[in-house]
């Protein structure tokens, strides 16, 4: 009985001690593997735009007046200098307030005055001027019997021209009565006679700048209009360009001619274009977070037809990539394999079970993939998102 408790108690000592050192024993640190490859790498800038219409003519009113109500529809084929696209007609008067309308009442009676009283020196001069026409015939006639001296016809003669210049001075000024009755009736028209004649009335008629179509309505309902205000907006959808405002220090990277991608457009292909302008102004955008931004403004233009991407038109968003730099059968390698310390990188490469820690160079990189110009080699494996339970000679195992 002795020998068996020994024999028990030294079992289960030797089981729990192989259970501890089992527990304690360092295991192999899971992880997540890339091989190094050889493939395409391309480095590109990429940013949200939206499409424009190359050149838009505004068109406006060249004066002050009512605008017939526009009847195109946004859309609608225009043809320069032959669609007519708006017209504006004057001003219907103002309505006179009792004070005004009796004042204007007052200059009609006082014009009327003025005319009869002018009418009445007509008939006056007229009859001074009769009498100087028979003065100056019966001076015509004495004068050859010797009876009229040649002084008395001049004095007749001279009589005769001031009575005619009389009447042609009250004939005039019967014309400026007339004028002034006429204009003081015109203070007394309401817009109410306007409407009537309004049919008659000639209007101004805005034909289209240019070719295109109807972008956008400003003004389409009937009304008031001042000098210069905008109505529609005209342009020819077909001379398509892409506007993307870039960060400052990405546009320091674009050049002209570089080739572009447009994607997430509302179709499953991409889109080629290339970079016509980089605008030399800079603005300053707030973002969705808050945050000042320098921004510069990148003119991208497609390069594929019209027929691929004939469904786009002005205003609408694409995704655009500006290539800045790509390579055939360059070996690249996930960025998220790589850390930094003392400005230089390295990889964890596994080495049959054994994390090795490595310098290597990096040489361009998009955001997801680096180019590896040195350090490793295309085949061997790294590890994914090094933590730091990994360190230089660490037994590691790849995450099935």
């Amino acid at each position: 009985m002795r020998w068996r408790r020994i024999a028990l108690w030294t079992t289960l000592s030797g089981l729990v001690a192989a259970g501890v050192v089992y527990a304690l024993w360092p295991r192999p640190t899971l992880v997540d593997i890339a091989a190094v490859s050889r493939g395409r790498l391309v480095v590109t800038v990429d940013e949200e735009g939206r499409t424009r219409v190359r050149d838009v003519f505004v068109v406006s009113s060249p004066i002050t007046g009512r605008l017939r109500r526009v009847e195109g529809d946004v859309g609608d084929t225009v043809v320069a200098d032959a669609t007519i696209v708006a017209s504006i007609e004057p001003v219907d008067p103002a309505f006179l307030d009792v004070r005004s309308e009796a004042e204007a009442q007052a200059a009609i009676e006082t014009a009327q005055a003025a005319k009869a009283l002018t009418e009445a020196r007509l008939l006056e001069a007229q009859a001074e001027l009769d009498f100087a026409v028979t003065e100056l015939q019966r001076a015509r006639g004495l004068i050859e019997t010797r009876a009229f001296s040649e002084r008395a016809l001049d004095q007749a003669e001279r009589l005769f021209k001031a009575r005619a210049a009389a009447l042609e001075s009250v004939r005039a000024e019967l014309q400026m009565r007339t004028s002034e009755l006429t204009m003081a009736r015109a203070r007394l028209v309401s817009p109410v006679d306007t409407r009537l004649q309004r049919e008659a009335c000639e209007c101004i008629s805005l034909t289209a700048p240019v070719d295109g179509r109807i972008l956008r309505l400003i003004r389409e309902s009937e009304g008031v209009i001042e000098a210069g205000a905008p109505i529609m907006e005209i342009g020819d959808p077909r001379d398509l360009e892409i506007v993307v405002d870039y960060l400052s220090t990405d546009a320091v990277k674009i050049e002209e001619g570089q080739r572009a991608i447009i994607e997430e457009w509302g179709a499953g292909v991409a889109l080629a274009g290339f970079v016509s302008r980089v605008e030399p102004y800079g603005f300053t955008k707030v973002s969705a977070l808050g945050i000042e931004e320098q921004r510069v403004n990148v003119i991208v233009d497609l390069a594929d037809p019209p027929e691929q991407w004939q469904r786009l038109a002005h205003g609408f968003r694409v995704e655009v990539r500006v290539v800045l730099w790509e390579g055939e059968e360059v070996l690249r390698l996930p960025l998220t394999t790589l850390f930094r310390e003392n400005g230089r990188w390295f990889v964890f490469v596994d080495e049959d079970g054994i994390a090795r820690r490595r310098e290597v160079e990096l040489g361009h990189s998009n955001g997801l993939e680096g180019e590896i110009v040195g350090g490793l080699t295309a085949g061997e494996r790294v590890v994914l998102h090094p933590s730091d339970r990994i360190a230089d000679g660490a037994r590691i195992r790849a995450r099935s």
